[in-house]
């Protein structure tokens, strides 16, 4: 993979989205502090966070609730977990679908960053079969973790972070705080 390529990838994504929060009706950043928005925060794209991994697939997939910020339970199925090595630390992610038959899988997590220099509710990545999975393996790329919806806006509610998700290494990559 070229290294340059790439990092000109996760940057174009990045200012695409920061146009969306900027001129979008949906965007999350509210209405009267777009017109002083300007960008999103990021770590540099960097590859040691980029992983391309075989997902243990449970085989029982269990119904779990997690919690959101506004106090709700939400439903997933916890579907299966990410096994992989940051700063020479065992890591593992488990991912979760809303039911069965979704495309995309949702790994919440949190690091030793959060609070500090990302959203102290963590970070979220998406990953979508038709995108991230490629020959039995899939892209878990930390670079494109973006911090919930609820991160800019009290307008939001979104599912916080499982226990079980929570890392214990610092990931220095993706979306760091809004403000």
């Amino acid at each position: 993979m070229n290294l340059e390529n790439y990092k000109n990838q996760i940057k174009n994504n990045r200012k695409g989205k920061d146009i969306f929060f900027k001129q979008n009706f949906q965007s999350p950043i509210p209405q009267e502090e777009r017109s002083n928005f300007l960008k999103l925060n990021y770590y540099e794209p960097d590859l040691k966070y980029r992983f391309e991994l075989e997902l243990e697939e449970f085989a029982h997939k269990k119904k779990v609730k997690i919690e959101d910020t506004g106090g709700n339970l939400r439903e997933f199925l916890k579907w299966g977990k990410f096994t992989f090595n940051v700063n020479d630390r065992a890591c593992i992610l488990n991912a979760y679908k809303s039911e069965e038959t979704e495309t995309r899988l949702f790994i919440p997590f949190k690091d030793a960053t959060n609070g500090k220099e990302t959203y102290g509710a963590g970070r979220y990545l998406d990953l979508y079969e038709e995108r991230d999975y490629i020959e039995d393996r899939w892209i878990l790329d930390l670079n494109i973790a973006t911090n919930p919806w609820c991160a800019y806006s009290h307008n939001y509610v979104c599912p916080l972070i499982p226990f079980e998700n929570i890392l214990n290494v610092e990931i220095k990559t993706g979306e760091k705080k809004y403000k």
